[in-house]
């Protein structure tokens, strides 16, 4: 669900819960201060998974470059709650959120985790380079709590350990506008064939 006003009581839980999954994969995920999380859950910009009183997983969405390009970020389930498809669909969430609350930006996401990876591409993302991303600093300046920030910075911010992909509205709209245009003229060309046939 879209977290509200009464999760405000998961924040600190919900960053606790980032910083051990980021030492476990030995990866980062960049820790935010309680305050942020819990202005992304006053905003109504997140996404959290609870099991009856308990916090199970979460999600928060940032836009950037003036709202062209949106972040779904922060994505945690807790240890006894995974491979149950939680984190499927806290994405899908909010993947739904970020289209609605600003349907023209491209999504975008940094990941290392092959889970997450294969959910997005099911979402319609691609794989891109950096350089494909937003180039607003106060994105980047976010990976500063990573540890693997010294990759980022040695390949002058263009690699690191993670992958960058992409959900491009337009570019989706219009390979679904190419597939119909295929199928009507598989149609026609298959009708065709029929009446050439006496079908």
């Amino acid at each position: 669900m879209v977290a509200s006003e009464e999760h405000l009581r998961f924040v600190t839980q919900i960053n606790d819960s980032i910083d051990e999954a980021a030492k476990q994969r030995g990866t980062g995920i960049a820790r935010r201060t309680d305050e942020y999380i819990a202005d992304k859950i006053n905003s109504g910009k997140a996404i959290i998974a609870v099991n009856r009183d308990e916090f199970v997983g979460f999600c928060y969405i940032e836009s950037w470059g003036h709202d062209e390009f949106v972040a779904n970020s922060g994505l945690i389930v807790r240890p006894q709650y995974r491979g149950m498809g939680v984190a499927k669909r806290i994405k899908q969430a909010a993947f739904e959120l970020s289209r609605k609350r600003f349907p023209n930006a491209k999504l975008f996401g940094l990941t290392t985790g092959e889970a997450v990876m294969r959910i997005n591409t099911e979402l319609g993302y691609e794989p891109v380079t950096f350089a494909k991303l937003t180039d607003d600093e106060a994105f980047w300046a976010g990976c500063q709590s990573c540890v693997n920030y010294d990759v980022l910075q040695r390949t002058n911010m263009t690699k690191c350990l993670c992958t960058g992909m992409i959900y491009d509205p337009e570019k989706v709209a219009q390979k679904r506008a190419a597939e119909l245009a295929a199928q009507k003229d598989e149609k026609k060309s298959g009708s065709w064939l029929s009446r050439l046939l006496g079908r």
